[in-house]
Formats: C-alpha cells, structure tokens, sequence
C-alpha cells in the first residue's frame, strides 16, 4: 500500500538539483487523491517528455492525458509513464481540444512548437485549466497581450517553463544587484554563442501517417511537410521560431528582470546575418536596447569583459561601483580590486523556491501567482520580439511603452502580430 504524503512532508523529502532540473523518484510516497493536481501533458517530443518525468515524479500531480499530433510522441510518453506508475490510467489524445473538454483536468503543460504556445494557453484559460508553458512565452507580441488578458480575465495560474528561475544562483545574483554593493547598474552585456545547424535542403514529402501535419502548422502559414522543418529543428525557421536568440533569450534575460526590472525600453537597434542553408532564423544577432536609466546588449559571441570568454550564455552587470558576471551556477563580482564569488554580508532577502515544478503546484492548489507568472514572463519576453523586428526591418526602432507600439513606424507594428490561418483562428484574433 502507497504511503501517503502532505505538502510539508513532501518539501522536507525532496531533492533539487541547483537547476530545479531533476528530481529523485518518490517511490511509494503519493499525496492523496483529493490533494493532487490533475495533469495533462500537450506537446510531448523532448521538452514535453522533460516536463511528464518532472510531474510523475511529484507525489501532488497525477498525470492523466497526454497529447500529441504526433503519435509516436504520445506512444512513447505513455511507455515512459508507465515505467513511473505502472498503473496509470492516462489517455492518450491527438487533438488538444479534446483534452480541454474534460472537466477532471486542473492544468495543463504547453510544450509545442512556438507558434502554438498562446493559442493554447488562452483556450486552456477559459476552458478553467491552470497552465505551465514552455518557453518562450509566444510567438508575437500581440499573443503575450492576449494571454495575460484571458489569464486575468478566467482567474488563472500562469508559470513560464525557465527552470532554471528556480535555482540559488539567480536568486543570490538579484540579492546581490539589489543590496547597492556594486552601487547603480547601467549597463547590462547578455549573450549566447552558437549557430543555428546548417539545414541545406528541404526535402518535401508525404507527411508520415502518425503526424498530423495540418494541426502541427495550426495558425502558421501553410507549408508542404518537410522533416526539416518539423520537431525539433522547425526552431530554425521564422515561420514558427526566432532561432537561438528567441529560443534562449529569457534563459539568462530572467536574470536581469529578476534583480533589476528594466522599465521604460524606448529603442532598439538589431543587426545580424541570416543563417546559412534554408533556415532563416539568425545566425548571429547583436541586439541594443535603451531603458529609462539602463542599457542592455545582447551579442551572439561574448564581450570583451573579465572572463566572459569562458562561458557560453552569460550576464555581465556594470555599476557605478563594480561589476558582476553570471551564468547558470556561477557568480565573479569584481570590486575594489578584487574578485569574489560572494558578499556573505548580504542577507538572503529573496525566497528560495521549492523546485519549478514545485511551485507551479503550490500556486495551483494556493491561486498565487508562482515566480515565472505570465505578467513577470510577458515584460521580460517583450524585448525578445521586438529586437526581431528590429533584425527583419533591419533598421533602429523607436519604442512606446506605455502604449506598446512602435513610434511613427506602421510597418513595424504590422509585425507585432501575424494574422492565423483561418482554419486555426481558435480565438477569434
């Protein structure tokens, strides 16, 4: 017989990576039922079989759809989970319409391609469904409007899919940019090395029988399936993804909006090259933002600060009084002639998190907002989007933030949106 657990038993027991990334298997510990979170998984290729291993392992979830236009995506799923609970009872879907028509479901992950995340996640809304999205937040800007007006309007809980928000290091990183130590921050250096693969040809065929090819597009321009440009790699096409930029932008930005919380952007200046082949996403893309009283930068190689060379994502914080690098797990804060991997002075201020995953259940069960909600993940998204215009009308950009729109520019505002395929306008945009 099953050992049952509470909440504050559970917190006591778990094991987090620094990451919230993983978590050790919970054998024979399970909530009981009137105290678990219903959970329906839709998008299951890599990040969506990432995210049913984080919840099977959670005593206060219970999994009980799974959803792919793909079957092979789901089938797999399914094998997987049941190697978790033998005794599951998921069913399997195909069509994520379905899945939101059952009354017993409490949440859903969203961990389809980019194009699909705010449709979704608005229909889930409404349908009364809390929602833990995969990153990024939405495909336009327009979308991350939409759902932060549909999750207030149905009373919903919202959390970004940026694991890595949950760890210690972010969380001392905005301690120590909010202590004053380094004195005012002006300037921000964000980056990301790494180039799109090379994708040299698309070889177009007969979509496979298990793909629905049709809703797999959904909203998207109709296209004649190519591999290529489905599942994973489908990121490298600006039909349904922005590339390496868009795809790991809030990874080290959600540090940034953490400790300082840019307000005010009004420009942007984007310069890059497109990718070589077929794909059209970046290559590289050097990004200039201006904030009222800040300036970030964001570059495809790193910059030449003190040991930025040596990591591959990172943010570079320059105040009046020193500076501070930063990647996942690392802290060097360079001061008064010195380096130091801390300031033991500065209090832990800031809440630790339970794990991601975690906290989206707390949020759920307690209808707090988690730490990535969708008001904090839309404005640290935002400046994402509009750099990508900036990159397509390949030309500088003045920006209106109160009225979100872009200053005596009507064809950048076009951008702001991309119309759906009338087949797939689900809500009515």
């Amino acid at each position: 017989m099953s050992q049952h657990i509470n909440r504050r038993d559970f917190v006591r027991y778990s094991v987090l990576t620094a990451l919230g990334l993983q978590f050790l298997p919970f054998q024979g510990l399970k909530a009981a039922a009137s105290d678990r979170v219903r959970i329906a998984h839709i998008g299951l290729g890599g990040m969506g079989l990432a995210h049913m291993n984080w919840f099977a392992n959670l005593p206060e979830a219970e999994i009980v759809a799974l959803c792919d236009v793909d079957e092979e995506h789901a089938g797999e799923a399914l094998s997987q989970l049941k190697k978790i609970h033998p005794d599951t009872k998921a069913q399997i879907y195909t069509d994520f319409r379905k899945v939101l028509e059952r009354q017993d479901i409490d949440a859903v992950t969203i961990a389809t391609p980019d194009h699909w995340h705010a449709q979704i996640a608005i229909l889930a809304f409404q349908a009364g469904k809390d929602v833990y999205g995969e990153k990024p937040l939405s495909y336009s800007l327009r979308e991350g409007q939409l759902m932060l007006a549909a999750q207030k309007s149905n009373n919903r809980v919202f959390q970004l899919g940026t694991q890595i928000h949950a760890g210690d290091n972010y969380h001392r990183v905005a301690e120590l940019i909010q202590s004053g130590e380094l004195g005012k921050i002006k300037t921000v250096r964000l980056w990301k090395t790494g180039e799109p693969p090379l994708i040299e040809k698309l070889n177009y065929q007969t979509p496979p029988p298990n793909l629905n090819w049709d809703m797999w597009l959904g909203p998207a321009p109709y296209s004649e399936y190519a591999p290529e440009k489905c599942h994973f790699t489908y990121r490298y096409f600006m039909e349904y993804s922005g590339g390496v930029f868009q795809d790991f932008w809030c990874h080290i930005a959600d540090v940034v909006w953490m400790s300082i919380a840019p307000t005010g952007l009004k420009s942007i200046s984007a310069k890059g090259e497109k990718s070589e082949g077929v794909g059209d996403t970046p290559k590289w893309i050097d990004v200039d933002f201006k904030f009222k009283k800040l300036k970030i930068h964001w570059t495809s190689t790193p910059p030449p600060v003190q040991g930025a060379d040596k990591m591959g994502i990172g943010a570079y914080f320059e105040g009046t009084k020193g500076n501070l690098i930063c990647d996942y797990s690392t802290i060097a804060i360079h001061m008064n002639g010195q380096t130091l991997t801390d300031i033991p002075e500065i209090a832990k201020s800031i809440p630790r998190s339970p794990g991601h995953q975690q906290n989206f259940l707390d949020a759920v069960k307690s209808r707090q907002q988690p730490e990535s909600n969708l008001e904090y993940a839309r404005g640290m998204t935002l400046p994402m989007h509009l750099a990508l215009i900036s990159y397509k009308q390949e030309k500088s950009l003045k920006w209106d933030a109160k009225k979100e729109l872009f200053l005596k520019d009507g064809g950048a505002n076009e951008l702001l949106f991309r119309p759906y395929r009338e087949k797939w306008n689900l809500i009515g945009a």
